[in-house]
Protein backbone atom coordinates (compact mmCIF):
# COMPACT_ATOMS: atom_id res chain seq x y z
CA UNK A 1 0.00 0.00 0.00
CA UNK A 2 1.49 3.27 -0.75
CA UNK A 3 0.46 6.53 1.54
CA UNK A 4 0.29 9.84 -0.28
CA UNK A 5 0.72 13.28 1.60
CA UNK A 6 -0.23 16.63 -0.04
CA UNK A 7 2.81 18.61 -1.36
CA UNK A 8 3.04 21.81 -2.88
CA UNK A 9 3.89 22.92 -6.45
CA UNK A 10 6.96 25.07 -6.36
CA UNK A 11 8.90 24.97 -9.44
CA UNK A 12 7.46 23.95 -12.82
CA UNK A 13 9.66 22.87 -16.08
CA UNK A 14 7.57 21.46 -19.05
CA UNK A 15 5.41 18.08 -17.49
CA UNK A 16 7.98 17.93 -14.72
CA UNK A 17 7.09 19.65 -11.10
CA UNK A 18 9.00 20.14 -8.29
CA UNK A 19 7.02 19.07 -4.99
CA UNK A 20 7.73 20.38 -1.91
CA UNK A 21 6.39 17.98 1.41
CA UNK A 22 6.78 18.74 5.08
CA UNK A 23 10.34 17.86 5.19
CA UNK A 24 11.38 17.35 1.65
CA UNK A 25 11.45 17.79 -1.72
CA UNK A 26 10.70 15.68 -4.84
CA UNK A 27 10.35 16.28 -8.75
CA UNK A 28 7.22 14.69 -9.86
CA UNK A 29 5.88 14.52 -13.96
CA UNK A 30 2.16 16.22 -14.43
CA UNK A 31 -0.44 13.58 -15.79
CA UNK A 32 -3.54 15.48 -17.50
CA UNK A 33 -4.02 17.63 -13.96
CA UNK A 34 -3.63 21.62 -14.77
CA UNK A 35 -1.59 22.75 -12.41
CA UNK A 36 0.46 25.91 -11.37
CA UNK A 37 2.98 26.52 -8.65
CA UNK A 38 1.28 26.98 -5.63
CA UNK A 39 -1.03 24.40 -5.88
CA UNK A 40 -1.50 21.36 -3.23
CA UNK A 41 -1.06 17.76 -4.92
CA UNK A 42 -1.35 14.50 -4.41
CA UNK A 43 1.54 12.62 -6.03
CA UNK A 44 1.50 8.97 -6.23
CA UNK A 45 4.57 6.81 -8.19
CA UNK A 46 6.05 10.05 -8.95
CA UNK A 47 3.25 11.56 -11.11
CA UNK A 48 0.61 14.54 -9.72
CA UNK A 49 -2.52 12.75 -9.78
CA UNK A 50 -4.78 14.93 -8.63
CA UNK A 51 -5.14 18.76 -6.59
CA UNK A 52 -6.69 19.27 -3.98
CA UNK A 53 -7.61 23.00 -2.23
CA UNK A 54 -5.92 24.28 1.31
CA UNK A 55 -8.78 22.78 3.34
CA UNK A 56 -8.55 19.21 1.89
CA UNK A 57 -4.60 19.61 2.25
CA UNK A 58 -4.50 20.76 5.54
CA UNK A 59 -7.06 18.24 6.74
CA UNK A 60 -4.75 15.46 4.83
CA UNK A 61 -1.92 16.59 6.64
CA UNK A 62 -3.60 16.75 10.15
CA UNK A 63 -4.50 13.09 9.98
CA UNK A 64 -1.02 12.24 8.71
CA UNK A 65 0.48 13.76 11.94
CA UNK A 66 -2.32 11.79 14.44
CA UNK A 67 -1.65 8.40 12.61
Amino acid sequence: MCLAIPGKVIKIEGRKALVQYPGVTNAALISDEKVKVGDMVIVQMGIIINKVNKKQATAMQKAWENK
